[in-house]
């Protein structure tokens, strides 16, 4: 979890400065050698800054707007649980991802003999001389227009001087590299004026970088008057880079190189700044692989792990300056493309970005074959700023996964009414599941000769105080949803087995009650187990219990799942349904292999039944075959007479529909068994 922070701590151990990581809050996190030998340990702000100085240290660290900005003050601390002394303080804000807060970099410089001695150094510049020469900090003393008075070695050494030459006099300023010299004399004003000032120095020597921090200090004489500058420059190469290793760290992904996600937000704000400007388009796509947990489970991490290196190389191959790419995480990537001048032009490197995956990549003497699924959206049509646009390819690239995976896919408004829709049924979902609004009502299931009651089905449904009675396309979307959708099948469970009792307690006769099963439900591989265990709960005969799956379920990825559970229930004495026959790739003959006893005949196909020849043919065959193979078979959706006919003629036996009447509450339902119980 620390790994980041450990890496840049062993760095700053080499460093004779002190350097301490803290949370926002003042929480220590960690600190160097130095910092402990020189401070001593701590474990907040608050337990060594002077009481005077904490408030303004606090102010000025939440008042720091922008990440990687540098913030300088001057304390007093509290050294070894000792004494309090003046030390200068630097402090960097960065975001660490392994800890997911923003932690702050402080290192500190003892400046208690510069804040009591400097006057002395000033009076006795030459018995000091052999001091400032001893110093590894480049040491330059200056009056107030800027000329030397006084330079030790180390500073001849930074600014390439030969030893012997005598500097006396001659403009400090211009011993800097150009490029620093503007904030060099905006410095020394300052310092003029009686104030600290600081700056910073890239020096280049011998082909080798060196980075100085520049404070200049005003030294008063007696009168309280200005006579002189001392400027001491630290040599911070170390440090910053350091800085510029957790930096990388904290912006790059680990294991391709990649933009992560914090930098991806970062650079699109700045592209889409730049596209309004300059009046240009801007694109993003958000990529994600198809099946890539397929290749996790066969081939094993490492070769997805290359698969992600390979396929971030070829992006990085493929595209322009003028886009960048990132891994977000897992297998998704995202890909900012700017400066464009068509639409078309975008499509064109959304197609050369699809290509780079249809390409096989080799591992361990195998192909890892893939697809990929690209949701794009375009700036300014689709969106205004970064996170709106995001959201919207995020959008488009949902509606693809939705429609089956792979290719590219445009956000369009439609996409935007269609997840306010997700978004409204699932609000609903979550609100009648906190409310406890749900009830399950009972459709029976008929002999279609005797037109005894042989069976019921369990249906969601809720009252509505503005609408009325609700039924389950409203909350659609809940049932793709796992928390949900189980949540709302905990809730159907424990009122159906609670009906269940009160009936069996009242001596009625319960027929065998059909509870549907969502797909989802099945994703953490416990269905039967939890299903068992709320069964128990209510002492619920496994006899009167029926599951209804889809046969979709039992041919999509994840099947294995829906087989072992069912198979599980099976063993039990519960019977298993499929439910809407016909629509799926079924056939009869596999249906052996299936742990299955009932087919239920879609009623789309009852609905067709008297008007197109090939759907009566086909039913005609599932009534034939289906007792042969030790199915039951019921047919759905009966509205008519005439379908009740055709069915009958058929040799179907048994049937549910609004022939024989609508789902029914419980209160109804206890009356039909109780009609049912007279009867028998």
């Amino acid at each position: 979890m620390h790994a980041n922070l450990d890496e840049l701590l062993k760095a700053y151990n080499f460093l004779s400065q002190a350097v301490g990581i803290f949370a926002l809050e003042g929480d220590c996190i960690c600190v160097n050698s130095a910092w402990e030998n020189k401070i001593g340990l701590v474990n907040h702000l608050h337990s060594f800054v002077h009481a005077e100085h904490i408030q303004t240290l606090m102010h000025d660290i939440y008042q720091q707007q922008d990440d990687q900005q540098s913030t300088e003050k001057e304390l007093q601390l509290y050294v070894q649980n000792i004494e309090y002394s003046w030390f200068s303080i630097h402090f960097i804000k960065f975001f660490n991802e392994a800890l997911s807060q923003h932690v702050l970099i402080i290192t500190a410089f003892d400046i208690q003999d510069q804040k009591t001695s400097y006057t002395d150094i000033v009076e006795q510049l030459d018995t000091y001389k052999n001091m400032l020469d001893a110093s590894v900090d480049s040491i330059v003393v200056t009056d107030i227009d800027g000329c030397i008075r006084q330079i030790n070695t180390t500073a001849y050494r930074v600014f390439g001087l030969e030893k012997n030459l005598d500097v006396t006099g001659k403009q400090w300023i211009d011993l800097l590299p150009v490029d620093v010299r503007g904030r060099a004399k905006k410095a020394l004003d300052q310092a003029v004026q009686g104030s600290n000032a600081r700056f910073s120095v890239k020096n280049i020597l011998a082909d080798e970088i060196e980075y100085w921090d520049t404070i200049l200090t005003p030294i008063l004489d007696k009168e309280g008057q200005t006579p002189i500058i001392v400027c001491v420059s630290r040599n911070v190469t170390q440090q910053k880079k350091s800085e510029n290793n957790y930096r990388k760290n904290s912006e790059l992904d680990d294991l391709t190189g990649l933009y992560n996600r914090r930098l991806f937000k970062i650079r699109l704000k700045r592209m889409l700044a730049n596209a309004k400007e300059k009046q240009h388009i801007a694109g993003v796509m958000l990529l994600d692989l198809d099946h890539f947990k397929h290749v996790n489970d066969t081939l094993g991490h490492s070769a997805g792990d290359h698969l992600l290196k390979v396929l971030s190389k070829r992006l990085m191959a493929v595209l322009g300056e003028d886009a960048f790419v990132a891994r977000l995480g897992g297998d998704e990537f995202a890909i900012a493309v700017g400066k464009l001048t068509s639409v078309e032009e975008f499509n064109q490197i959304a197609k050369l970005v699809l290509q780079q995956i249809e390409s096989p990549i080799s591992y361990a003497g195998k192909y890892i074959n893939g697809g990929m699924s690209i949701g794009c959206a375009l700036y300014p049509k689709d969106a205004n700023d970064s996170i709106i646009l995001i959201q919207n390819a995020d959008t488009a690239l949902n509606d693809l996964k939705a429609d089956g995976r792979g290719g590219i896919r445009y956000f369009n408004q439609q996409m935007f009414i269609e997840t306010e829709n997700i978004a409204t049924q699932l609000n609903l979902a979550r609100k009648i599941v906190r409310m406890d609004l749900i009830t399950p009502y009972y459709q029976a299931k008929i002999d279609l000769t005797s037109g005894q009651l042989v069976g019921l089905e369990a249906l969601l449904r809720w009252i509505s105080p503005s609408q009325g009675l609700m039924f389950p396309v409203a909350v659609a979307e809940a049932f793709k949803d796992y928390q949900l959708a189980s949540q709302i099948s905990e809730r159907m469970h424990h009122k159906i087995f609670k009906d269940i009792s009160n009936w069996l307690v009242q001596g009625y006769q319960v027929p065998r009650i059909a509870i549907n099963a969502a797909p989802v439900e099945f994703l953490r591989d416990d269905y039967a187990e939890q299903l068992l265990a709320r069964m128990e709960c209510f002492k619920t005969p496994y006899e009167l219990i029926e599951i209804e799956v889809t046969e979709q379920m039992l041919e999509e990825r994840g099947a294995d799942y829906v087989l072992r559970a069912l198979e599980l229930l099976k063993q039990k004495g519960i019977k298993i349904s499929l439910d809407d026959f016909g629509t799926g790739h079924s056939s009869l003959i596999r249906l052996k292999d299936y742990p299955v006893d009932c087919l239920k005949i879609d009623r789309s196909f009852t609905q067709l039944i008297g008007t197109d020849a090939t759907i009566l043919a086909l039913v005609q065959v599932i009534n034939d075959l289906g007792p042969k193979l030790a199915l039951d078979i019921v047919a759905e959706g009966i509205e008519t007479q005439d379908q009740l006919d055709i069915l009958l003629e058929s040799g179907c036996k048994i049937g549910q529909g609004f022939l024989f009447g609508k789902a029914e509450s419980k209160d109804v339902t206890t009356k039909r068994l109780k009609k049912t119980m007279r009867l028998c």
